[in-house]
């Protein structure tokens, strides 16, 4: 037996007023950046010195606009609002002084997880890449350069489903700031350009329905649309 294996187009996201796209490589997100998320989630907010990350695969991404389906062997789906910040420049080891030299743009996207797996996996101690890794787990903006936006240090994030607010912070509250996430992640992969960085969620997260609409925004800088099908 014998078979041809076809591989998928690279993905990629629009850049704002541009036809160039963004080939991605990879997704990187980090937990409990924001303190009162992580105690709403019944933990302390992170260490400075252990921050948590996790991954989602490149695939995952649902481009501004798209529908996002409902995903298979969960009853609780949640939504969790992110600045996302993409890549340009790579390497290891990256000094947090410059970190923010590798950075291309900046969106914002959503982290959706499967609220009742992910409790499912950490109360046996597991790990909860089922909750977090699935199929269009990433819905993502068009992408703002930093030659349009330059890097903010704060700016409104908020999230309402069906116009109801759910979520609203800063970025300006994260533990760790974009170019210290950087940094970080470099000690432990090499960065590439075309990596996507989740910079974590504020609190407010919870579930969301078929039909739902979501709008995203990260203000002054992105703004995304969805619908749950």
């Amino acid at each position: 037996m014998s078979f041809v294996f076809d591989p998928p187009g690279i993905p990629s996201l629009p850049i704002h007023a541009s036809d160039a796209r963004f080939p991605m490589h990879r997704i990187y997100c980090i937990g409990r950046n924001y303190a009162e998320h992580a105690k709403e989630m019944g933990s302390e907010p992170t260490s400075r010195e252990n921050p948590v990350f996790f991954m989602k695969p490149a695939d995952a991404i649902v481009p501004e606009g798209g529908d996002i389906p409902y995903p298979s062997a969960t009853r609780d789906l949640h939504h969790e609002v992110e600045m996302v910040v993409a890549l340009g420049k790579g390497g290891r080891d990256i000094d947090a002084g410059h970190a923010l030299d590798c950075v291309f743009g900046y969106g914002v996207g959503l982290d959706l997880t499967r609220r009742d797996l992910q409790a499912a996996m950490k109360a046996k101690g597991l790990p909860w890449d089922v909750a977090k890794g699935f199929d269009h787990s990433a819905p993502v903006s068009a992408l703002h350069t930093v030659e349009e936006m330059g890097h903010p240090q704060h700016a409104r994030l908020t999230l309402t489903v069906n116009g109801e607010p759910r979520q609203d912070s800063d970025i300006g509250e994260m533990i760790f700031p974009v170019a210290e996430i950087i940094a970080e992640l470099s000690k432990l992969f090499e960065l590439k350009p075309g990596d996507l960085v989740f910079t974590g969620t504020p609190a407010g997260v919870g579930p969301l329905r078929r039909g739902d609409r979501l709008h995203a925004e990260l203000q002054g800088i992105a703004r995304l649309e969805g619908r749950i099908v």
